[in-house]
């Protein structure tokens, strides 16, 4: 079997799959050389991958029940208490409202299905449905991904915009025009993972183009902003020695950017949260898709814990947004303090 995975059919195939757990093209060939048939072999619902693997798999359940359970009180919460905020810019808090949405549905739908599919892969029955289940995770993790990144990019754009834009600000980035581009998320993201079983190369491309893209616009939305507000600050600094060397303290106004700053650092912590969950899976699924053993158990086992990280970042955004938000956190103990007096009456 390891020969077979240096054949280039084999390689192609694990490269190409948009998530390493769907599926890998298995060419027979014969002691000729010749091909004698093509199958497809589903990872996780194999048997013999899940060999001497299964007090680790009872394990990796057992903490994505723990990530579902936390991902969906968490992000409940989360948009519970964003509908009690204010002080947010109503286009600001409707994109951090679709981010805790995805979260939620990850929680809510795709880690309930990876349990399921861990529980009948270990029992080594019902294959069938574990397929289903297999292609069921695909498309929403794949969805709910490229939604999450692309929102995470608006956010950026978001906060550069509210910086360069000033008082028209709120003229331009509209509740209307915002629900308009999540709309387009939705649906792009939903074609994308739909046409992987019209032709993979599309959905293949989808995904190098809105990383690449995704990250660059971060990247560059964030420089922009670090440039401008140190810009600022110079100006500020200025400013006030002038206004020392003057004696005349009421003459310059300085501008008041602290408020944004935090915004600003709320929002990059988001973005840097993702990264660091989405880059295991991504370091695993490169290395293992190009090595010999990218069919064994522990490879499989090791791209699992990764995937787990991934649905970490569901858990753990709610955290942050209590911490880096003030406001969201105030409406999240005045949330949980009614939640607690209803049950308690």
């Amino acid at each position: 079997m390891k020969h077979l995975c240096l054949s280039l059919g084999i390689l192609e195939a694990v490269l190409k799959t948009p998530d390493p757990c769907i599926a890998l093209t298995i060419m027979n060939f014969t002691g000729g050389g010749e091909q004698n048939q093509t199958a497809v072999l589903h990872l996780p619902c194999s048997g013999a991958l899940m060999s001497g693997i299964h007090k680790e798999l009872i394990y990796l359940s057992a903490f994505d029940i723990f990530l579902s359970i936390t991902a969906v009180l968490g992000n409940i919460l989360i948009l519970v208490a964003l509908r009690k905020v204010s002080s947010l810019h109503p286009p600001s808090k409707l994109l951090f409202r679709c981010l805790a949405t995805t979260d939620l549905c990850v929680g809510l739908v795709v880690e309930p299905i990876v349990v399921a599919l861990y529980w009948m892969s270990l029992g080594r029955e019902g294959w069938t449905l574990c397929h289903y289940a297999l292609y069921s995770i695909s498309f929403a993790g794949y969805t709910l991904c490229s939604v999450s990144l692309l929102t995470v990019t608006a956010i950026s754009v978001d906060r550069l915009l509210a910086l360069l834009l000033g008082l028209r600000y709120r003229q331009v980035v509209t509740l209307k025009r915002t629900y308009v581009t999540l709309v387009i998320f939705w649906f792009m993201s939903a074609a994308a993972s739909i046409s992987y079983l019209l032709n993979r190369h599309i959905t293949i491309w989808y995904g190098y183009i809105i990383i690449s893209l995704c990250l660059v616009t971060s990247i560059a939305s964030y420089t922009k902003i670090f440039l401008t507000l140190r810009r600022h600050y110079q100006t500020q600094l200025q400013g006030r020695v002038q206004q020392q060397q003057q004696q005349q303290p009421g003459q310059i106004n300085p501008l008041n950017i602290e408020r944004y700053r935090k915004a600003v650092s709320s929002a990059l912590w988001v973005q840097c949260t993702l990264v660091a969950c989405y880059l295991p899976f991504v370091i695993a699924r490169a290395l293992f898709s190009a090595s010999k053993t990218s069919s064994s158990p522990s490879s499989f086992l090791i791209v699992a814990v990764a995937s787990n990280l991934i649905y970490l970042n569901s858990s753990l955004n709610p955290f942050l947004y209590c911490w880096k938000i003030s406001e969201v956190k105030q409406a999240v103990k005045e949330t949980i303090r009614e939640a607690l007096c209803y049950l308690s009456s």
